[in-house]
This record gives C-alpha cells, structure tokens and sequence, in this order.
C-alpha cells in the first residue's frame, strides 16, 4: 500500500432514506458508514459471491453491456499499452450473466483475467433493482449505474459531477487527491482515454517515483479510505481518485449528479479548444488571455456586465437552456468554417 497518513473523514448514522443537503453540497469526501448496510443486494453478498450473483440475476432485462477484458498480465490494472499507442484491454459488448458466471469461474485463481463491468445504468440492466435498493436525495434526480468486476484497479481519474459511490458485494479502496494536484499525478491523454476521462499515467501498486517524482507530492495531501459491504463515498465534483477492488467479486452501485444545470456543457471541451486556440500563442499574448479568462470567467460577477444594457448582454447574462443552445449553435458555426 501507498504511503498515505490521512484517512478519509467519516460519519455513521446517516439516514440513507434522506441524505442531508450539507452532504449533497459537500467540498472535501466523505465515508459513510454501514449506509446501505440493509439493501438485500449488501445481504445477497455477505452470504456468498453466488447469491450476489442468483439476486442480480433477478433483476436482469437480458440486455448486452460494455465490458472490459484484460489478461492476467494486467493484474487488474485496466490502462494503456507501455508506449500509450492502445490500450492493455479490450472492450466488449457481453451479456450480464456470461460476465458473471465468468468471474466465479476465476473465484479461487491468484491471478486471473480482469473482468470489469463499467457504469451501467440500473434501471435499463437491472429494472426493480433499486425498489429495495436506493437512496433519498431529495430535489436531486442522479443517475443510478452499476459497476461489477473481481480484483480490479481503475487509475486515478476525476468526474465532472458529484459523486456518492457505495460499495455493495466485496470491498474497495479508494485513494483521493484534490483538484489541484493534476501536475503531479502525470495526467495521460485527454483526446485518447481508456474510458473517457483521463487517467493518472502513475502504477499506484508500483510508483516509479524516477519517472514521476512530483507523485511523492501528491501522496502528502492524499487520503485514503478502505470501504466493506455496506459503506459508501462521497467524492465531490473533479476530485482525483483511484480505486482497487480487492476481492474475486465486487459490486459498486454509484449515483452521479451534478449542481448545475443539465443542459451545461463540460469544462473539458473549453479545455481543449483553450488548448488549441491560447495554449501555443506567445507569452505576452497568453498572459493577456489570462487576463480575460480572469474578468470573464473566474472572477465574473454581476459588475462584469454592468455597464452594458441589460437586454444586450448576449453571453454576458447568466445562462439559460435557450441561451446555451444558441450559443452551441453559435460555436458551431465557427469551428466549422
């Protein structure tokens, strides 16, 4: 294991069926304890990895889903080839039960081939799950998925939305670092990911601190939570983490949702047309680009546009859905002339 001395803030008791705005709204993560302790799903997989299995299967509308496939030589570690020309998986689409039946296969192998089940959304796989297995979050409307796999380790990555991820069959271990750490976890390709966000390039069960120093960094403001069935996570928005799943079998239910409206793009694409439109220009020319990032953008207010007529103000307003559109529309139009 990582060097890590801070643990991960915790709570017990919280009531699962009304999560607590302060909770839903939090800055820094959060462990909570036994919260899902009495879902039937947790209880299937205290009794067996087989009736984790049987009470799934319950549920299964018999759609196909996205899977990714390593070889024993990954050890679980689901990223790029060694020269990040391809990645050391394959994606697949399978079927739920082949998925399973697969891993108990392997239920007893040291080192058997990864299986991994990524972000499935419950009540398209598993309809009727979540009657008897769900959370309150009262004026949220998160999306439910599912994350089933044996011993896996998912690099450290961040998500736009707010995070409650809670550990139903098996146990995980989650290392998180805050946002501001991205120069020193060796972020890999933005354009080419394994999974759509990307990943820390640093092999956390074997860091190789003479290519990544600045790693030994970012573990001094780590934290790091161990979870067992029953436990879940709070992970605020663009948080760094990285998560082993520890056991032949493990199940994740996660809910992500977001504070701002729906219908708001990504920071990531600004991010990458920041990169090709500011990122090459020269240094007094990107300083000035600092600078309007700055009065536009971090540092906006209602004085910002103060000075223009009201029913002027364009992009200047706050946004709305109409407003957004059009100004899609709008870029749109730019990009492809």
């Amino acid at each position: 294991m990582l060097p890590i001395a801070d643990k991960t803030r915790e709570l017990e008791g919280v009531d699962p069926r009304a999560l607590p705005e302060t909770l839903l709204t939090a800055t820094q993560p959060v462990v909570l304890r036994g919260l899902i302790a009495d879902w039937p799903l947790v209880k299937a997989g205290l009794r067996s990895a087989q009736a984790a299995r049987e009470y799934l299967l319950g549920f299964y509308a018999q759609a196909t889903v996205g899977a990714f496939l390593g070889g024993p030589e990954i050890h679980g570690r689901f990223s790029y080839n060694d020269d990040l020309t391809g990645l050391n998986f394959r994606p697949v689409k399978i079927k739920l039960d082949t998925v399973l039946d697969e891993i108990l296969r392997h239920e007893s192998a040291v080192n058997p081939p990864a299986l991994y089940v990524g972000s499935t959304t419950i009540d398209t796989c598993l309809p009727g799950l979540r009657a008897d297995n769900d959370l309150g979050f009262g004026g949220y409307s998160p999306l439910a998925s599912i994350w089933i796999g044996n011993r896996a380790r998912i690099s450290a990555h961040h998500d736009l939305p707010d995070n409650l991820a809670c550990v139903a069959v098996g146990h995980r271990r989650f290392t998180l670092f805050p946002p501001d750490e991205v120069a020193n976890l060796y972020i890999g390709p933005i354009d080419f990911t394994p999974a759509g966000q990307p990943i820390s390039l640093v092999d956390f069960a074997q860091p190789d601190f003479a290519r990544f120093p600045k790693f030994a960094d970012a573990l001094r403001r780590a934290q790091v939570a161990e979870l067992g069935p029953g436990d879940a996570i709070f992970i605020p928005s663009l948080w760094w983490h990285h998560i082993e799943s520890l056991d032949s079998l493990n199940t994740l239910v996660n809910y992500w949702w977001r504070q701002s409206p729906s219908y708001m793009d990504t920071p990531v694409n600004a991010l990458l047309h920041a990169i090709m439109t500011v990122r090459d220009l020269p240094a007094e020319q990107r300083k000035a680009c600092e600078a309007l990032f700055q009065h536009y953008v971090f540092d906006a207010s209602e004085e910002t546009a103060a000075h223009i007529p009201a029913n002027a103000r364009k992009v200047l307003a706050p946004m709305t859905e109409e407003s957004v559109r059009e100004l899609r529309a709008y870029l749109l139009r730019r990009l492809n002339r």
